[in-house]
């Protein structure tokens, strides 16, 4: 036990690099299949640590990314607590499928978010996503099984043999 409260950084460090992630300057063509790194981060430490990061700390980083990303405040904010709570009510769940299975999962939380995002899209009339907006899900979905295995090496402390 001792061990996992030593890591108390890892919670920190892995929000702040997913936010600066997010900041990344990327090409026109690549900017809609970019992965929503955040959310990633946020859904593994919903559901490892679901005492630390709720639905409070999802409203407050996502507001924290708004301010940085310059988008609609809240936006990002709303998106967060969705997944989050989405996340919270089937933990128990999605804690013990096997990684391809949650992976599955993620991405059906990611396409979710991207419904979200263009609703809001919709409703403060700004234009249509293009459809290459769609492929971010998929990534995200293929990128969770490393981000799950590093988080939770770093987290636990073990290291590859």
């Amino acid at each position: 036990m001792s061990r996992l409260r030593t890591k108390g950084w890892v919670m920190p460090v892995s929000f702040v690099l997913a936010l600066l992630l997010a900041l990344i300057p990327l090409p026109e063509l690549l900017l809609p299949a970019r992965p929503y790194w955040l959310a990633l981060v946020l859904a593994y430490w919903v559901i490892e640590t679901p005492d630390k990061v709720g639905l409070g700390f999802a409203f407050c980083i996502g507001l924290l990314a708004d301010v940085m990303f310059g988008g609609i405040l809240g936006e990002q904010a709303l998106r967060l607590v969705v997944m989050a709570f989405i996340l919270q009510r089937f933990r128990a769940r999605i804690r013990f499928f096997p990684l391809s299975q949650q992976a599955l999962a993620m991405g059906g939380l990611l396409f979710n978010d991207r419904v979200i995002d263009a609703a809001i899209h919709l409703l403060v009339g700004e234009p249509l996503l293009p459809w290459s907006y769609w492929v971010a899900p998929l990534l995200g979905m293929a990128l969770w099984l490393p981000l799950y295995v590093l988080l939770d090496a770093v987290r636990l402390g073990k290291r590859g043999r």
